[in-house]
């Protein structure tokens, strides 16, 4: 992608560029410097980045004026993609991604949505001829610069963000009587939109609170010093404007900054402080943006509050194309409606009608000209849902943030990774939004498999597109896939620097996965890795892969590892028919990993604490798991080397204990072992000569977590009952919480079969033995009791 490369730059702020971002000529410059100086002028028009009453006043401004040359604060980079604004499949919001071309994870993002200034700005300048350019210090030089800085560099002060420092803004508001300054500034800016008087109120209010704020330290920080440096560059930008002869230009800025561009500094010392600034490669283009991106609380810094809304104050106001101006607060309140029916809530014609009265009474009470989102929201709460704020969630997410998302023009410059994208997203019929959206994908269909490959594909080159929410009706074997689906617009940056991988997404994902098996250091991640490519369907990253794990198992003879390996590798035979997965790709791998762990498991569970061996119990069962899935009736060689390694870990004496109970139970579930055999191992550990907490791990492991055979095995319930009756207290004492988190770990229904069962047969000798009882000892509280029922003796 190439989009207006920084070096292709003039170096001098003061050269010229026309609309298409080539550089004026030299005769033409002097023919324009040659006109009458005094037919010059400045107009400088301070605005809130994203204000619809900004924006409607400096429609109104610039129609009156007819500027000849537009100067916006913007990326300079980008001039050369102006003309894009007026394409017909160009829909806001959307940003400029100005990015390094040897870096392209250091970006910048400059949004635009339909209701900004600076979008309406580039609009009418196009349309009406004028020349047009981005003023702002190129991103070149503030990338170069970021690493001295907190802050991104697209985030400068202004009106809207002064006030959230709790700077001058705040100021004015508390002396108009308002919270706080964004209150302040909706009321007073963006729901009304005056014309060009605004900007002149602006100005003197900005120019007034800049003055009296606290000056900059004798010793600046690096914000403070690039916002020095923003305003020298945008400076000497007007100053070539001026100079090279335009008669009425247009200067539209962050209303902060007019008291730094409007500050008597000299061209000279401008050009000092901006000498020897360090530089990146840069390159532009447009990429789709979203309202909640646009929003404050998305860490965005020049957000705003509520872009949702902001969009109905410029439609109600007619400032949208081909669209009248309507009564602000109907039209709200009947979206609101439209939600609440939706979702199948009460709300009549009764209730909008009232809720709209209620809303202009409150706006006349509180002297303001028309219903703003404060009094529309208390309007709505008191009448349509009688004051439940739970009901207004939904309403914030989808009318006050919005969940738009922008478009962008084909012919915008890509790289050929997205352009790939593209072209799938269109023939596979999955359009991104910025909504959540839920994809049931069933892979016996082949549009749906290549879904599936196409979604997998992305989240291993770090696009998380879609999340896999379930996989199957009941487990992962089954034909069914659901994802929770919503593009974000960072993914433009993400496929950007995933390009070096390669231009197409099977091609960039194989060759990730190959980076990925070069550094990867232990067989469980090289072993997932394993299961990504096999469902994303890359046949040479399963086979690079494969060859990784291959390699790095024959220098291991750790079981463990060997273990945790098993159960990613056993998926591809669970769901191969389903995905038409090939499973003789891992098969023989798998065979390999089953052996070599087959050979140190007897040995790997002597000489372990507690916490090491319940983490051993859960590889040994996920791998059990993995070799009956691999071999279901057990006839291969690896599945009975695997039995006989569980045989041996269960009669080593020198064995955890809970790893000995838990063998003794495969063993029991495969039929290795007899019932008779289970009692045996079961009276031995649980004897009275055995050490109580030893009998107890051993217990756990051999029950599992599940009850079937306390409740079915007829000989391990008397087994387990005499043991604990016969447990002295001191020993009941230290064995209970052992025992409790065994029997806690049991289903809910076990639970109360077991309870049931106990209820049934009493403890050990319930039958036979009688009652204790004291009758004196029981007469003792009937004085007391008679007193406080009132019954006399």
């Amino acid at each position: 992608m190439q989009s207006n490369v920084q070096s292709d730059q003039p170096e001098d702020p003061e050269a010229l560029q026309d609309t298409t971002g080539a550089v004026v000529s030299a005769g033409a410059a002097a023919s324009l410097r040659r006109r009458p100086a005094q037919e010059s002028a400045l107009h400088f028009f301070g605005v809130r980045h994203h204000g619809p009453g900004c924006a409607r006043s400096l429609l109104q401004a610039l129609g009156r004026l007819q500027p000849d040359c537009v100067l916006i604060e913007g990326p300079p980079e980008a001039d050369g993609l102006v003309a894009d604004v007026q394409a017909e499949d160009m829909r806001p919001p959307v940003a400029l991604l100005t990015h390094g071309v040897d870096e392209p994870g250091r970006a910048v993002y400059h949004p635009f949505a339909e209701f900004s200034p600076e979008w309406q700005a580039l609009r009418w300048a196009v349309a009406a001829g004028a020349v047009v350019r981005f003023i702002d210090l190129p991103v070149s030089h503030g990338l170069a610069l970021q690493t001295e800085v907190d802050t991104n560099p697209e985030a400068p002060p202004h009106a809207s963000d002064a006030q959230r420092r709790g700077d001058p803004l705040d100021w004015l508001a508390r002396a108009a009587g308002y919270a706080d300054g964004e209150a302040w500034w909706n009321h007073m800016v963006e729901e009304r939109g005056d014309g060009e008087q605004l900007f002149a109120a602006i100005e003197e209010a900005m120019l007034a609170v800049r003055a009296d704020a606290p000056q900059d330290d004798p010793a600046p920080t690096a914000r403070q010093r690039l916002e020095a440096l923003r305003e020298a560059w945008m400076r000497q930008c007007i100053r070539a404007a001026r100079k090279q002869g335009f008669q009425r230009v247009a200067v539209i800025c962050g209303a902060w900054h007019l008291g730094g561009l409007k500050a008597p500094v000299t061209a000279k010392a401008d050009a000092t402080l901006l000498k020897g600034l360090p530089k990146l490669k840069v390159a532009s283009t447009w990429v789709p943006w979203t309202y909640r991106h646009l929003a404050f609380q998305s860490g965005y810094g020049a957000g705003i509050h509520s872009p949702g809304w902001y969009e109905h104050l410029w439609r109600s106001s007619g400032g949208a194309a081909g669209q009248p101006p309507q009564s602000r607060a109907v039209g709200w309140l009947a979206r609101v409606a439209r939600l609440m029916r939706a979702r199948d809530l009460d709300c009549s014609s009764a209730h909008l009608i009232e809720a709209a009265r209620l809303a202009d009474t409150l706006a006349a009470l509180r002297q303001r000209p028309a219903p703003g989102l404060e009094e529309l929201h208390e309007a709505t709460r008191t009448v349509m849902t009688l004051g439940d704020e739970s009901v207004l969630g939904f309403i914030r997410e989808e009318l006050i943030i919005g969940d738009r998302l922008g478009q962008v023009p084909s012919s915008v410059p890509k790289v050929p990774l997205q352009r790939d994208l593209e072209q799938l997203q269109k023939s596979l019929r999955l359009k991104p939004e910025a909504t959540q959206k839920t994809l049931d994908l069933d892979l016996r269909q082949p549009n749906d498999l290549a879904r599936s490959h196409l979604l997998h594909r992305l989240a291993l080159l770090a696009v998380s597109w879609g999340s896999l929410a379930r996989v199957g009706r009941s487990s992962r074997g089954t034909f069914h896939e659901v994802w929770t689906l919503q593009w974000q617009p960072e993914f433009a940056v993400r496929l950007i620097e995933a390009s070096r991988f390669g231009h197409s997404v099977v091609a960039a994902a194989t060759a990730r996965v190959a980076e990925q098996c070069a550094a990867a250091t232990d067989l469980a991640s090289l072993a997932s890795l394993v299961d990504q490519v096999l469902l994303a369907d890359l046949p040479e990253a399963v086979a690079v892969a494969s060859r990784a794990l291959q390699d790095h198992a024959a220098h291991t003879g750790d079981a463990d590892q060997l273990m945790a390996a098993l159960p990613p590798l056993a998926n591809v035979f669970r769901y191969g028919n389903v995905r038409q997965t090939d499973a003789s790709l891992v098969a023989q791998v798998f065979d390999g990993l089953v052996i070599r762990a087959a050979i140190g498991l007897p040995l790997v569970g002597s000489a372990i604490d507690d916490a090491a061996a319940e983490q051993m119990r859960e590889h040994l069962l996920a791998a059990h798991a993995a070799v009956k899935l691999r071999d279901p009736g057990g006839q291969g060689e690896p599945a009975q080397q695997w039995r006989r390694a569980i045989r041996l870990l269960a009669d080593r004496s020198t064995a955890h204990e809970l790893l000995q109970g838990l063998c003794a139970r495969l063993m029991l579930d495969e039929g290795e072992l007899t019932a008779d055999d289970a009692g045996t191992a079961l009276s031995l550990h649980l004897s009275s000569g055995a050490e109580p907490l030893k009998a107890a791990a051993w217990l756990d492991g051999f029950l599992n977590r599940n009850a079937v055979v306390l409740l079915h095995h007829d000989g391990v319930w008397p087994l387990v009952d005499q043991w604990l009756a016969g447990l002295a207290e001191e020993h009941f004492v230290r064995v209970l919480p052992l025992v409790r988190r065994t029997f806690a770990a049991f289903e809910q229904g076990e639970r109360r079969d077991l309870g049931a069962r106990a209820a049934r047969q009493g403890p050990v000798g319930a039958a036979t033995a009688a009652p204790a009882w004291d009758e004196s000892r029981a007469r003792l509280p009937l004085p007391l009791l008679r007193q406080l029922l009132g019954v006399q003796a």
